[in-house]
């Protein structure tokens, strides 16, 4: 089961001027050994983060970071928005790119586009993605590089995202948003039904008992 996600909630953002940025560069394909889920946020982006390769092996508290990424600035390092340009996730259809996000501590990621395996791959983990206009996109980044920082709240019922003085409504999908609302997947929202399914299994098997011998 996944966390869930409030209704509303509110957090710092940064903006990774970045598009097309692909799960490789989300995170690199050494570290793709384990499936755990956690574990991956310290190697997110970690071709960007450090001025070394890194592995599995790596001890990244010693690695040297690379001062020109965005995230290894003490403004960005605790954001938990992250904002960026359009096709993110584009690429191979790691589920690893999604869990190394959420690791991080990413709990939002707002672009005019998304890849499909990626966007699939985010909601089934308790990812949100926002997708708005370009336009849109381009008036946050100017904000961000007047003021350093910007607060976004993000209302999921009513799809709204606020900033400054600022209301822009987003689409989401009343399936995936139940998904994220209640921290589940499709497994998860199949086993709220598992006294349904039961009952027909029983009722199926007197219906055509031979099938079961």
């Amino acid at each position: 089961m996944n966390k869930s996600i409030s209704n509303i909630f509110s957090g710092e953002a940064v903006f990774l001027d970045k598009a097309n940025v692909d799960t490789d560069q989300i995170i690199p394909k050494q570290f793709l050994k384990s499936i755990k889920r956690t574990g991956f946020g310290p190697n997110l982006f970690d071709a960007w983060r450090y001025l070394d390769k890194g592995d599995l092996n790596s001890d990244n508290s010693k690695r040297k970071l690379n001062p020109d990424f965005i995230l290894n600035h003490d403004l960005y390092n605790s954001c938990n928005i992250l904002i960026t340009r359009e096709n993110f996730g584009c690429g191979s259809s790691r589920e690893h790119a999604v869990w190394a996000l959420t690791d991080y501590g990413f709990t939002t990621i707002i672009a005019p586009s998304f890849a499909d395996i990626f966007k699939n791959n985010s909601y089934k983990n308790g990812l949100l993605l926002i997708e708005i206009d370009k336009e849109k996109i381009d008036e946050i980044f100017k904000q961000i590089t007047e003021k350093k920082t910007i607060n976004i709240e993000v209302d999921v019922h009513n799809q709204f995202i606020y900033l400054e003085e600022k209301q822009i409504p987003f689409e989401l999908d009343d399936f995936k948003k139940k998904f994220l609302l209640d921290g589940i997947d499709e497994v998860g929202f199949t086993l709220q039904h598992q006294n349904k399914i039961e009952d027909f299994e029983k009722n199926y098997k007197k219906t055509v008992p031979w099938l079961f011998k």
